[in-house]
C-alpha cells in the first residue's frame, strides 16, 4: 500500500484516490501518526500532502524527522515538500504566490519525472516555497518563480514537488504518480473497485446488523448509489424517504418516485415538507445559516418519519446518507488541520438527533461513486445525472429565498438542462445549473424599460469536483438558452455565463 499523511490539504484525499485509480491500495492517516504504526503497516511508499498552513506558523502540523530515515520512498507535495526542506535545514520563505496553471521546465527527468516533456503544465497553489536545495538533493524541475519545483534525493529515496500532481490540471500528474508508485515504490497493481464494493457491503452488514436504516433519497448519484449499496447489504431493512423541501428542481418529485419504483425498493416513502422548510428560511440570507437550517429541518422531518414508521417496522437506528469525500473536505471534517470552506447539509446535525449516521460513500469521490454504481447495477441514466446539492436551490438563490424566486430558478434551470440534453452537451459537462443573483438590472423589453433579475448560467467540467474548469459551450448555444430564458421566464431580463475556475471559486454559489 501507499500511505498518505494528511496535513489538511483540500486535495489530500484526491492523492489517495489517484493512487487507488492506478490499482494500488492507499490509505490516509493523520500527519502525527506514530512511526511504529507506519512501520507495522509496511507501506511501499509514503506521500506527504499539502496543507493550508505555513511551516513556521504557531501550531502548524509538523513531522517526526525520523520518518525520513525509515528507508521508505517518500514524496512531499507542496506543504509536504516544504516540511521536508525544513527538516533538512533549508529556509522556507514566503515568496511570489503561484496559483492555478503554471509551466514547469524539466531540468532532469530522474525517476520521478521520467517520460515528461521539456515543458509541462502543472497546477500550483502556494505562497511559501523552499529557498535552497538540501544536501544530496538535485533539481528536477523549475518554474519562472520557483527554482525548486521538483527535487529528488535518490540515496535517501526522498522526492518533492511544489505543484500538485494529483489534480487534473497537472496534465502529466498521473505519470508522475505512476512513476512514484510503480518505478520508485515497486508496488503491484492489485486494487479494484469490485473488491471495494464487497468490502463496503461487509462493513455495512457488520455495522447495521439486524437493525434498520432510514435514508434520504434525492434521486441524485450519491444518494442512489448509497441506497443501492445499503439495499444490497440489508435488503428490506432499508427505508428510503424522499423529502420535498420545496427547493427541488422542476418535476423532480415525480422523477425520483419513478426511479425508485424501477429499482424495486419495497419501502419508499414521500414526505411533503416544503411549507416547513420555506417557513424556517423566511428572511434568512446568510449561506451558512441557510445550510444549517436546512440540515436541522431535514433531521426534524426524518425524526417525525421515524416515529411514524416505528409503529409498523422494527426500530430504525441508523440514518443513511450519501455524503462523499468533497463534502467532508469543504466542511473541514477530513482533518483537524483542514480549513473550513462551508458547512454541508449532511454534516450539521443537531445534538438531539437520536439516529446513528452511516455514510458508505464517505471516502469516495464522484467518479468513484459512478464506477461503484455501475459495478452494483445502478442504471446508467442515474449514474450520469449531474450532481445536485442537498440544500437544493437554497444555495443557488443568493440572499433571501421566496416562492417567487424558487419558481424563477426552477423554470430557468429547466430550460438550461433541457437544451443541454437536446443539443448533446449534457454528458460532456460535469455539472450545470442556473443561479439567481440578489441584484436587478435595467433592460428594454417591448420598447419599455424593465428592472428585473439577473441569472447566471454555470457549467463546469471536472473529474472529481475538487478542481473544475468552466465548460467551453458554443456561443450559439448560450445565445439560444439566454433568449429562451429571457422570453419564457417572468422577471428575468439578463443572463450571464460564469467562466470562473475552481479554485478560486467553488462550483456552487453558497
Amino acid at each position: 500500500m501507499i500511505i498518505v499523511l494528511n496535513f489538511g490539504g483540500q486535495t489530500c484525499h484526491l492523492i489517495a484516490k489517484r493512487v487507488r485509480s492506478l490499482g494500488v491500495y492507499s490509505e490516509i492517516l493523520p500527519y502525527d501518526v506514530s512511526l511504529d504504526r507506519i512501520k507495522n503497516m509496511k507501506p511501499r511508499g509514503i506521500i506527504l500532502s499539502g496543507g493550508p498552513s505555513s511551516v513556521y506558523d504557531k501550531g502548524a502540523p509538523q513531522i517526526d524527522a525520523k520518518l525520513f530515515s525509515l528507508g521508505i520512498p517518500t514524496l512531499g507535495i507542496c506543504y509536504g515538500m516544504q516540511l521536508m526542506g525544513k527538516v533538512f535545514g533549508e529556509v522556507v520563505a514566503r515568496r511570489i504566490k503561484e496559483y492555478g496553471n503554471k509551466r514547469v521546465t524539466v531540468v532532469k527527468q530522474g525517476s520521478l519525472l521520467k517520460g515528461l516533456k521539456k515543458n509541462e503544465q502543472v497546477w500550483m497553489s502556494h505562497g511559501d516555497q523552499v529557498e535552497g536545495l538540501p544536501t544530496d538533493f538535485s533539481v528536477l524541475g523549475k518554474t519562472e518563480d520557483c527554482p525548486y519545483a521538483a527535487v529528488e534525493n535518490i540515496r535517501a529515496k526522498l522526492y518533492g514537488v511544489q505543484f500538485h500532481p494529483e489534480v487534473a490540471h497537472t496534465l502529466s500528474g498521473e505519470s508522475i504518480l505512476r512513476n512514484f508508485v510503480f518505478d520508485i515504490c515497486k508496488c503491484k497493481k492489485d486494487f479494484v473497485i469490485k473488491d471495494f464494493a464487497q468490502k463496503l457491503i461487509r462493513e455495512i452488514k457488520g455495522t447495521v446488523g439486524s437493525e434498520s436504516v432510514i435514508m434520504g433519497a434525492s434521486g441524485g448519484v450519491d444518494s442512489t448509489v448509497a441506497a443501492t449499496l445499503l439495499h444490497e447489504a440489508i435488503g428490506d431493512n432499508l427505508h428510503c424517504v424522499f423529502v420535498d423541501t420545496g427547493l427541488i428542481r422542476k418535476g423532480e418529485a415525480e422523477e425520483v418516485k419513478g426511479y425508485f419504483s424501477e429499482l424495486d425498493f419495497k419501502h419508499f416513502h414521500m414526505v411533503d415538507a416544503s411549507a416547513l422548510f420555506l417557513k424556517r428560511l423566511r428572511g434568512v440570507s446568510d449561506p451558512e445559516k441557510k445550510r444549517k437550517i436546512i440540515g436541522h429541518t431535514f433531521i426534524d422531518v426524518f425524526e417525525r418519519k421515524v416515529k411514524e414508521l416505528e409503529r409498523k417496522f422494527p426500530a430504525i437506528s441508523f440514518l443513511g446518507q450519501g455524503t462523499i469525500y468533497p463534502d467532508r473536505i469543504e466542511s473541514a471534517q477530513s482533518s483537524k488541520t483542514a480549513s473550513k470552506i462551508k458547512s454541508h447539509h449532511n454534516l450539521t446535525l443537531p445534538d438531539k438527533m437520536k439516529l446513528k449516521v452511516i455514510e458508505p460513500l464517505r471516502d469516495l469521490y464522484k467518479d468513484d461513486v459512478r464506477v461503484l454504481g455501475k459495478e452494483i447495477g445502478v442504471a446508467s441514466e442515474l449514474i450520469g445525472r449531474h450532481p445536485f446539492p442537498g440544500p437544493g436551490l437554497a444555495i443557488r438563490i443568493l440572499g433571501e429565498i421566496t416562492p417567487r424566486k424558487i419558481r424563477l430558478v426552477q423554470e430557468a434551470d429547466f430550460i438550461f438542462i433541457s437544451e443541454l440534453k437536446k443539443q448533446g452537451y449534457y454528458d460532456q459537462v460535469w455539472q450545470a445549473f442556473v443561479a439567481l443573483l440578489p441584484v436587478k438590472s435595467v433592460g428594454v423589453m417591448g420598447d419599455a424599460r424593465t428592472y428585473e433579475y439577473m441569472v447566471v448560467l454555470r457549467a463546469v467540467t471536472s473529474r472529481d469536483a475538487m478542481t473544475a474548469d468552466w465548460a467551453k459551450l458554443p456561443a450559439a448555444f448560450l445565445e439560444r438558452v439566454s433568449n429562451r430564458i429571457v422570453n419564457e421566464v417572468e422577471s428575468v431580463n439578463r443572463v450571464v455565463y460564469d467562466i470562473t475556475q475552481k479554485p478560486p471559486a467553488t462550483i456552487e454559489y453558497e
